[in-house]
């Protein structure tokens, strides 16, 4: 595929805004029931921890603007619902959810900041003249650690998802538009000089493990929905009997 930055930017731009907005109609979600009951609170936790190896990769191999700005909002909406998750499920206080939330997004920057001023430099010299050729290793740990740790993050809602046999809690907005993320983002790196293999990688494993929790939405709410209606209809009809049963009793009275 022939380079061209304007394809390039075009489609990283594109998958920029779909997991920018991604997380919107799950924080939406959260925020209009008051509740982020079926959503892991480890999904959207780890999500915005693996966001400075991605940041701190894209930095350091100079990738587009939008690939870059990309997990800096995606790690700043990550933390904004697990802030929610605290609140509405664990039920901390609003100012002990925001301060936790706040100091996680702190942590991270922090730490992608000392990545990057650090690796960066070393990683530059190296492509200039050869030197310091353990340091490719190290980058690539950067993209690798943050691809184990997004595929790694669906585990647990995987679970939750198992044990309660149906997909609630969780926007399938949320999920479709995070796969329209991976699928534009990975195709700005079909048109970049060089495929990056990592971060290509790291969005096809995002595609992959959000369209399984779209499939388990289509099989299993509907199975869901009928397992409630039956149970309804049977606690109805034990009513019903059990109305019966009284009505038909004949009445003692006084000797």
């Amino acid at each position: 595929m022939p380079v061209n930055a304007a394809a390039e930017n075009a489609l990283g731009t594109i998958g920029t805004v779909c997991w920018t907005a991604q997380i919107l109609p799950q924080v939406w979600k959260s925020w209009r029931e008051k509740s982020t009951d079926g959503l892991s609170h480890w999904l959207v936790l780890l999500w915005g921890t693996a966001s400075p190896f991605l940041g701190a990769y894209g930095l350091i191999q100079n990738l587009n603007i939008p690939l870059i700005l990309q997990p800096q909002l995606f790690g700043f909406l990550s933390f904004v619902s697990w802030g929610q998750c605290l609140y509405y499920g664990a039920k901390k206080s609003v100012r002990t959810s925001c301060a936790l939330a706040l100091l996680a997004m702190l942590l991270c920057g922090g730490f992608e900041a000392a990545v990057v001023c650090t690796v960066r430099p070393i990683y530059q010299e190296h492509l200039r003249t050869g030197a310091h050729p353990g340091v490719e290793a190290g980058v690539r740990f950067l993209g690798i650690c943050s691809s184990v740790i997004i595929a790694g993050a669906l585990i647990p809602q995987y679970v939750v998802i198992y044990r309660m046999q149906e997909v609630v809690g969780i926007s399938l907005v949320f999920m479709a538009v995070d796969m329209l993320g991976g699928i534009f983002s990975d195709l700005s790196l079909v048109f970049k000089g060089g495929f990056d293999v990592v971060a290509g990688i790291t969005y096809s494993v995002v595609v992959v493990m959000d369209g399984l929790v779209i499939v388990a939405a289509l099989i299993l709410n509907p199975r869901a929905a009928k397992r409630r209606s039956r149970e309804k209809e049977m606690q109805s009809l034990a009513s019903t009997q059990a109305s019966t049963l009284v009505s038909r009793q004949p009445s003692l009275s006084p000797v």
